[in-house]
């Protein structure tokens, strides 16, 4: 797994690990003496929810804190070890003595907390945060509305941010309370595109093998599917659902956000979609949302969609096909990269459509690539259940091609929005759930202007567009309107739409 993952220049593995669970102490020792030989980094995450005897004791973080943080295989920023948690606010004041027996950098997920109640806890014990805020709610795409909350708190303290990113999420878990699912669908595509605006100081891709949630990117182990018993699920939904093509991309990615221009010289496809048809059997009881977490819950029907959904590594255009049952449906692209070099991503709708799954792009006639997928039927129900996991499949052109790079890449440390100022790189976006701001953001994010707490940026260029002629409009949102300079941007550039915008 640590060859695989430095395979997709992951630089790390969080080791999670919950109280209650003797195993961990032997998995660790395995798992660091692995990371040495492979020269690979690891760093422990303390899990303050999901262990057996409670939350961690502080006397049991110091332990583990004094085995691991000195080893030359543990993970540090700055010069010092890093540490996160999965919650544990509750638990914030142990850390004050753990920083300063063990100098670590603490990067907790305190999510429930928000991000400036959770900067404020402990006089501000934690050095930056992490925000379990990987999927997006109900039948919407992925926004950035919590990023920009995060972003913003962290900055006026000068902390660093660790921005989640994952594929899928669902489970099925009901002797650990658990059945519920979020949008997976196009998300996988649309945060790294964040990522890359957003820029932040770490990137946690949630998760590396959570069979259970299925946003597992890793390979699949049949003697790693014992929480499937342990969790009394209906069915195992991991069995023949591989995820590993999730991790085709993420070399070219993972570069781009570091800042590299990484260079194509083969170019690919990566697909993914469920199985059955939505009303192909039973929804098992699963919402879309969940009410455990305050959610308004939708059926999962809503949520999850019928469709078949690819991404593409490409040095120019090229057209995508998706056969479903022999029956053959032109594709498109809703992302393109700017300068034609890069992932592209699309999907279309199989809707009541069953058989064989083709996938194939290709160039003037000449195939590129092509994934022979599962096929989509009710026949692959699980005990009159619909499975709400995702199959994912991948393939790479035969052929090399000469070298190809994007035209630009995104700088390390660009500039974040405030008042007045202009982000860079963004040449296409929408609103992030003020559909009264929806206009206004698609129009100023073509012309480079997308504030994070109204717009989602869905594609960045290589040089920022020019607006037009300005003109002395200063304007804002009219009442119950929060659109964050978007108004006296439009309107200094004639475009005042009087529903949204007031004028001075």
């Amino acid at each position: 797994d640590m060859q695989l993952a430095q395979d997709a220049h992951i630089d790390a593995f969080a080791m999670n690990v919950a109280t209650g669970d003797a195993s961990i102490y032997n998995s660790l020792a395995l798992a660091f003496d692995a990371a040495r030989l492979q020269n690979f980094k690891l760093f422990l995450s303390f899990d303050y929810l999901g262990g057996s005897a409670g939350p961690w004791g502080k006397g049991q973080v110091l332990d583990l804190a004094s085995t691991y943080f000195a080893r030359g295989e543990y993970l540090r920023y700055n010069g010092k070890p890093l540490a996160s948690t999965f919650e544990g606010s509750d638990q914030a004041g142990d850390w004050v003595d753990v920083k300063r027996q063990t100098g670590c950098f603490f990067l907790p997920d305190w999510s429930s907390r928000g991000a400036r109640g959770a900067l404020d806890l402990q006089g501000g014990v934690a050095d930056g945060l992490f925000a379990w805020t990987a999927w997006p709610w109900g039948n919407r795409d992925m926004d950035s509305n919590t990023d920009a909350s995060y972003d913003e708190a962290l900055r006026d303290q000068n902390k660093p941010y660790m921005m989640a990113v994952s594929p899928w999420f669902y489970t099925n878990l009901p002797g650990w309370s658990k059945n519920w699912l979020w949008r997976g669908d196009d998300l996988w595509a649309d945060r790294w595109n964040q990522i890359i605006e957003h820029q932040p100081e770490f990137v946690e891709i949630v998760t590396w093998n959570d069979y259970g949630e299925s946003s597992h990117i890793s390979p699949l182990y049949d003697n790693a599917m014992g929480l499937f018993n342990y969790g009394k699920a209906p069915f195992n939904y991991a069995q023949d659902m591989p995820h590993d093509g999730w991790r085709q991309f993420l070399p070219f990615l993972i570069d781009t956000y570091k800042g590299a221009r990484p260079a194509i010289t083969k170019e690919g496809l990566t697909s993914w979609y469920r199985t059955s048809p939505a009303a192909a059997c039973s929804d098992g009881g699963t919402p879309g949302n969940t009410a455990s977490q305050m959610q308004l819950e939708f059926s999962a029907a809503q949520v999850s969609q019928d469709r078949v959904f690819y991404s593409a590594l490409l040095a120019s255009d090229a057209q995508v096909e998706v056969t479903v049952g022999g029956r053959t449906q032109a594709g498109s692209w809703k992302h393109r990269p700017d300068g034609g070099v890069g992932v592209y991503h699309g999907s279309v709708e199989f809707g009541g459509r069953t058989g064989d799954v083709v996938i194939r792009v290709s160039r003037g006639g000449s195939t590129i690539a092509q994934i022979n997928g599962r096929s989509v039927s009710p026949d692959n129900c699980r005990n009159g259940l619909n499975n709400w996991n995702a199959w994912v499949g991948s393939a790479m052109s035969g052929a090399s091609i000469p070298a190809a790079s994007a035209p630009g890449a995104p700088a390390k440390h660009p500039f974040r929005w405030s008042d007045g100022d202009m982000p860079q790189y963004c040449v296409e976006g929408h609103s992030s759930g003020d559909g009264r701001l929806d206009g206004l953001c698609r129009w100023s994010c073509a012309l480079g202007f997308c504030p994070i707490h109204a717009c989602t940026c869905t594609r960045q260029g290589t040089s920022q567009p020019g607006a037009p002629g300005w003109v002395n409009v200063p304007a804002t949102g009219v009442d119950g309107v929060s659109d964050f300079g978007l108004c006296d941007f439009a309107c200094h550039h004639s475009n005042c739409p009087g529903d949204v915008c007031r004028r001075f």
